[in-house]
């Protein structure tokens, strides 16, 4: 696996962020079909119990559903996948604005910096 998990967070919620992120840049589109709780653990190189912990929460918050005999899919709510880039964006952005915080950045340095790399583009 290219990119091992952290020991920051539950391996299970870091699943749950990378399929979302898998969800909102159209890897899984809505309705696809996504690959069974053992697929996806050898894929992740997990255990098949923290792999079904994911699943569980993303059938939850309504981002996939589960069909009893064929498997989960993601969801098809345009809407609902739209939010949930925003919600990811989110808390990226917050993370960011702590981490500048923390080293001493008021929101007007902040908003500098970024102005400064978006002009080198």
């Amino acid at each position: 696996m290219n990119n091992p998990f952290s020991n920051e967070r539950p391996i299970y919620l870091q699943i749950v962020d990378r399929i979302k992120v898998k969800i909102i840049t159209r890897e899984y589109a809505p309705g696809d079909k996504l690959p069974s709780v053992r697929e996806m653990a050898s894929l992740m190189q997990v255990n098949p119990n923290t792999m079904q912990r994911a699943f569980s929460i993303l059938e939850s918050e309504g981002i996939v559903c589960s069909h009893r005999t064929s498997g989960r899919y993601v969801d098809l709510d345009e809407e609902k996948i739209l939010q949930l880039r925003k919600d990811l964006a989110r808390e990226q952005i917050t993370v960011f604005l702590r981490s500048m915080e923390q080293m001493g950045f008021t929101m007007e340095e902040i908003l500098e910096e970024i102005e400064k790399l978006g002009g080198e583009k």
